[in-house]
This record gives structure tokens, sequence and C-alpha cells, in this order.
């Protein structure tokens, strides 16, 4: 009996793996003065969820003023022209309303998630907050120190921060180096005019999209989003390009010294691909088997066979343009340099022997597996919605993914392979105390820069 319940549990998880996902249908308009709805009815459970993006992330910061379009978009619910920000918050609670806000490289998203019945209260609160900011002074001093605080707590943590520090070093002068965020230096600079003169450059109904799925009906939403927002006056927007940064030629390190750092934080990568990128789908795939599971090659070598880290990844993050791709793990001090040379062996590894058909299929699998629990939830769908529109990608993105996964053969593996895991042309950024590792580490480049963490900032000088 039990052997009959196992072969009918994989039959299942099969059929769930090769069932194609598809997005809902949803409904898109155009309103008069630029604004984008993004409209998709889910009527399975009571709830609306929002998620407005701007098409304007931290890359719009001025020089020497890195955090301010994050800091713009979490100062919106801080106070409008009828509400502290005390009052705004007893409203959201008072309906039982999730409101959150994030920013990165290419966008800043404002979520928000109501129940049905209170909508009608709800989505003028949101208007409200979007139309009517006030960034009022002391919010602002509050804001400001308290983002410079949680950096400076961080750096305690090297996990948290190292990120930063190899994004600072790798891309160099382009605006994919700047810490989204801000930094000790960047943030005390910022005054309450440059983040009034950001919003009215930035928060222009052309450059927004509102994406919201959920339990109502599209033409009644669309009616009410056009009351609240129809009669935002259109604006010009001023956004500057953001040119392709180009891959690192050679091999540099950065140490960053935590002098009582017990552990070495690594990265190794260099410039990756873009969000958009024709290969996006078979690197999914290999990078699944090099440093995307837990089963993955790396994490295999370092953690389950080694027992030199917790925890080994590789990753692209896609952006607009190239983003980074980096292999990360961590070690004691001692093994740092059998670590990374591990690292560096089975990156060497991956291009002299390549996958199977067999670990392809496995790679297939378990995307698939992965996938469907992404395009679930209303917040998860109107999210999708909008990402689709800010990287101008059509919907096939997730009605084709499967296919597209099928489709990628051995070859394109192998080629992915030494078109995108650079193994010469390395950047290296270590987060330790200099004094047991540096010896070791800088025998990984001809070109060593050491800064301390406790120095402001995430860069070399």
């Amino acid at each position: 009996m039990r052997s009959k319940t196992l072969a009918l549990l994989c039959v299942l998880c099969a059929s769930v793996v090769n069932a194609q996902i598809r997005l809902p249908e949803y409904k898109k308009v155009a309103l008069p003065n630029g604004l984008t709805l993004l409209l998709m009815e889910r009527h399975a459970v009571p709830i609306v969820s929002f998620q407005v993006a701007l098409r304007t992330g931290s890359t719009e910061d001025p020089a020497g003023k890195e955090g301010l379009a994050g800091i713009t978009n979490d100062l919106l619910r801080k106070g409008t022209k009828s509400k502290s920000a005390d009052e705004l918050s007893a409203q959201l609670d008072s309906i039982g309303a999730t409101f959150g806000t994030t920013e990165n490289f290419d966008t800043l998203r404002v979520n928000a998630e109501f129940l049905k019945k209170d909508l009608g209260s709800g989505l003028p609160l949101l208007a409200e907050i979007l139309l009517q900011p006030t960034f009022p002074q002391a919010e602002v001093n509050k804001l400001l120190k308290q983002r410079v605080d949680e950096i400076r707590s961080s750096k305690d943590e090297p996990d948290s921060v190292i990120n930063d520090y190899f994004r600072t070093y790798l891309f160099g002068k382009h605006l994919y180096s700047r810490p989204p965020g801000g930094d000790e230096n960047t943030l005390p600079k910022i005054t309450r005019a440059d983040i009034v003169a950001f919003y009215q450059a930035h928060y222009v109904p052309e450059n927004m999209v509102i994406s919201v799925a959920g339990d109502f009906s599209a033409a009644d939403m669309e009616k009410q989003l056009t009351e609240q927002f129809g009669s935002w006056p259109k604006k010009a927007l001023r956004a500057a390009a953001v040119p392709a940064p180009e891959p690192v030629k050679g091999r540099r390190l950065l140490l960053v010294d935590k002098d009582d750092a017990t552990q070495a934080y690594f990265n190794i990568g260099n410039v990756g691909i873009q969000r958009n990128h024709p290969d996006r789908v078979a690197v999914d795939v290999v990078n699944t088997l090099f440093g995307g599971r837990f089963t993955s090659m790396i994490n295999s070598a370092l953690r389950i066979q080694s027992g030199l880290t917790y925890g080994a990844v590789s990753r692209f993050n896609r952006l607009r343009q190239r983003g980074p791709f980096f292999i990360f793990s961590y070690t004691q001090n001692a093994t740092t340099e059998k670590a990374m040379d591990m690292a560096l062996d089975i990156l060497k590894q991956f291009h002299e022997k390549g996958p199977t058909e067999e670990q392809i299929k496995s790679a297939r699998s378990y995307i698939k597996g992965q996938f469907g629990p992404r395009v679930e939830t209303t917040d998860q769908l109107a999210g999708w919605m909008a990402e689709l529109e800010l990287y101008g990608l059509e919907r096939s993105e997730v009605d084709d993914y499967f296919a597209r996964l099928d489709a990628v053969t051995l070859a394109d593996a192998r080629r992915v392979i030494q078109q995108y895991y650079p193994i010469e042309d390395l950047t290296f950024t270590v987060v330790g105390k200099a004094a047991e590792i540096s010896k070791v580490v800088k025998k990984y480049a001809p070109k060593m820069d050491t800064i301390s963490i406790g120095e402001p900032g995430f860069g070399v000088k």
C-alpha cells in the first residue's frame, strides 16, 4: 500500500511540475495624464493588492546624495496635507491594511493591501499618501538619523553589507556602484528641499504604474482609480539614461578589514546579464546547477562534503542594465584559503566538464516546482504585472516559461557557462580580519585594496 501511495504522489508531483503556469488575464489602461493602470480580477479571496511602481530608482540619486530616492519613497506615509504620520498609521491600522515601500536601482515601489470591504476608505488613503505628501522636517531628520544608525549597525554583520562593498568595487564609476540606501557620508547631506525636488521631478503620472490584483470588477476599479488619479496633472519627466556597464578585465581584490571577525565572507564575480537578456532562461537552468539550490555544485562542495561553511550560493542580479554575478560564501578565518580555492576549483570544473543531460533535466524540474508558488497570491500577481510593464516584457515571460525551460539544451548550457561564468576576469571582495587573512587572500589578484569596515561608505577612497 505504501509503495502505491508513493507512486501516486510521484505522479501528482510530476503533473504539477509539467503543468504550464499561466498568468491570469488582466486589463491595461493608459489614462490621459500618462498614468498606466494594470487590473487583474481574482475573486477567490476578498482582498485587493496594490503595487505602485515608478520607472525611476536609485540611479537618479544625485552624486554625493545617494539614498535620496529611497528616503523620499519611505517618507510618503510620514505626513500629508491633512494627516500626520501617526494619523496615517492609525487609519491604516484601523482597516487592517498592509503598507510598505521598497527601492532598488531601477524602481521605487509602494505596496498596499486592503480587504475588499475596506477598499472605499483604503484607496482614497493610498491616493492621499501618493499625491499629497508634505515631508515634515521632523520626520526627515528622524528617518535620516535612523538610516545612518542602521548602516553602522549592519556593518557588525558582514553578510548584510558585503554585497554593497562588492558592487561598489565591481562597478567603479558606473551608477550601479552607488549604494541604493545611501551611506554614512551621503545621507546626512540630504535636505528636505532635495526630497521635495526629487518627488516633484519623478512622482509624475507618466513615470508611474499602478498594478492591482484581487476581488473587484475591473470596470469599477478603473473608474475608482480614474477618480483618484485622473486629475493629477501631466508633467514632463526628467530621467537620465543608465549606460551599460562593462565587465571588469583581469583580477582585483578588495579586503574589508573587520578586526574582530572570526569568519571571512567572500564574493567572487563580475558583471552578469540584464533582466531582459535573451539567455535569461538558460542562465536560470545553469545557475540552479552551479549555485542556485541546496544541492548545487558550490553548496555541495563547500557545505555538504567539506563542512567549510553553512552556505554557498551563486546569483545573477538582473537589472535594467547588466547587474552583478557573484559567488558568495563564508568560512572560519583559518579555512579562508581552502574555501576560496575550492570555490574557484568548482568554477573551473564547471567549465571543463559542464553539466549532463540528467542534470539539466533535474534543474528544469526544480525550477518548475519553485515557480508555481511565485504566481499565486494577489500581491505576487500585482508584482508580476508591474515587473513586466517596467521591463518591457510580455506576458509570455510567465506563460511560456516552462516551454522555454524545456527548450534549453546541453549545448545552450555549455555556451552559457563559457559566456557568463568567468574564470580569469574576476573581482573579489572579502570581509574579515585582515591581520589573519590578508597574506592568504592577496594571492588571488595582482591588485589588492584594503579598507576598514569602520570607515564611512562602502568603497575605496
